[in-house]
């Protein structure tokens, strides 16, 4: 009777829980990691744990790493999820190893899922006892743990990088649980080729969603059989993996903006579509095309800067589908637009001198002189009112602080309107250096 109960207890698991890899046999995916001879391959076949850091998005078996490699080395398992737990558990899970440690010599496998939710005291708290031999400990995150993890913990363990799944691996995935006899489906459904390679493209890289998707369509299946139809129903509430906030999220809007840098349209508007399939705010990527357009396109064409605010209010005005297009109008014109960083590093060399040099006297000839006092005192003396002047260019007036050098800034480059703001420029230095000449003979 008992053995019945445990086997009922098992059916009732989630598949993706009952079809958890055992053996490496068994894993999908992680060649890089896995491989013969690769290191994390040579520590679970030879049974040595260390201290490590599993780092790659949901579903590529991250938790199950861990439980193998407590299994190869013998090793007592506690697993922690840094959502619930506390440093009250942390103190718990070190007072059972060390009571595994003292009665039986085995060592303790300390697993922490989101291990980046927990704060850099909580963080500080595995210290002393990874130190002393009295855990090994293996944390799980999805975030980049440079920027989220403490670096006493990081030099601690060793950071393994973990792949989204490919199609392929899926779709192994699936068929393994479609013909394991005592955990999975075997003999029960019938599924097509095109309904399993729906499911591994919708659970996108996440064998956990993938399980669970084939799952949900079973529970739909009628006389044994999981018609297309359910599949693409079950399938098409999928998201895409986008992770607002998270490193997701960041590689995506990098992505983006480095392809309308690089004057390539079709890319740029490839991750435009990911990231509004995902599920970011349009919003967001209209005022980080506004960033665009004056830090790489600037004056080569104003155009842009005007064309992204246009496209904002087009979105804030209509939402969506309409206002989606616009923002795509204003990606591929900005992708397509001459581009230029002028602007944008003489404003960041401008910044620097005005930090580094300090508040330096604005000139008296610049100084603005609406009372006969600052009159008397020489305010606005000697100012040279440039729409007074020839072209309305005061040629050789300085109008930077008595005790700062002019510094050049602004380089326009070769390409779009800053080819003629450049010769502009040009052609008033030069007429400034034969002013000067000329007063100097």
């Amino acid at each position: 009777m008992t053995d019945l109960f445990a086997i009922d207890k098992a059916v009732d698991r989630p598949l993706a829980d009952r079809m958890r890899p055992r053996t490496l046999a068994e894993f999908a995916g992680q060649e890089h990691l896995l491989g013969q001879g690769k290191p994390l391959w040579r520590a679970i076949e030879q049974g040595r744990a260390h201290s490590m850091i599993f780092w790659g998005p949901p579903g590529t078996g991250k938790t199950t790493l861990a439980r193998m490699i407590a299994r190869t080395t013998s090793s007592h398992f506690i697993a922690l999820s840094a959502v619930m737990a506390g440093v009250k558990d942390i103190r718990s899970a070190v007072a059972e190893a060390e009571q595994h440690r003292h009665m039986s010599n085995r060592g303790t496998i300390l697993f922490l899922d989101e291990v980046h939710r927990f704060n850099k005291s909580q963080q500080d708290a595995f210290l002393p006892y990874v130190e002393d031999g009295t855990l090994t400990f293996i944390g799980a995150t999805t975030e980049n743990p440079s920027f989220e993890l403490n670096n006493a913990l990081l030099s601690r363990a060793r950071v393994y990088v973990l792949r989204s799944l490919t199609e392929e691996d899926l779709l192994a995935v699936l068929r393994r649980a479609l013909s394991d006899e005592e955990r999975g489906l075997a003999g029960a459904f019938d599924v097509s080729d095109e309904s399993l390679q729906l499911i591994a493209v919708a659970a996108d890289g996440d064998a956990r969603r993938a399980l669970n998707l084939l799952e949900l369509a079973s529970d739909l299946a009628e006389n044994g059989k999981i018609a297309d139809g359910t599949v693409t129903e079950v399938a098409s509430g999928s998201r895409r993996r986008f992770d607002k906030q998270g490193e997701h999220f960041y590689d995506q809007i990098s992505a983006l903006h480095k392809s309308i840098r690089g004057t390539d349209p079709d890319a740029s508007l490839y991750w435009l579509a990911r990231m509004l399939d995902g599920g970011c705010d349009p919003l967001y990527v209209a005022r980080r095309l506004i960033r665009v357009a004056s830090e790489d396109i600037g004056n080569a064409d104003p155009r842009a800067l005007q064309l992204s605010l246009s496209a904002w209010e087009v979105y804030e005005r209509l939402g969506s589908p309409e206002g989606e297009l616009a923002i795509a109008q204003a990606v591929v014109y900005l992708a397509c637009a001459p581009k230029s960083n002028a602007v944008y590093k003489a404003f960041k060399a401008a910044i620097r001198d005005a930090q580094e040099k300090g508040s330096l006297e604005v000139p008296m000839h610049l100084r603005n002189a609406p009372t006969r006092l600052m009159q008397g005192l020489g305010y606005g003396e000697g100012y040279r009112y440039a729409h007074d002047e020839d072209d309305a260019v005061a040629l050789g007036e300085s109008y930077f602080p008595d005790d700062m050098d002019r510094v050049k800034y602004y380089h326009p480059v070769p390409r779009g309107l800053e080819i003629r703001i450049r010769e502009k420029l040009e052609d008033i230095e030069h007429r400034a250096r034969e002013r000067t000449d000329k007063k100097d003979q």
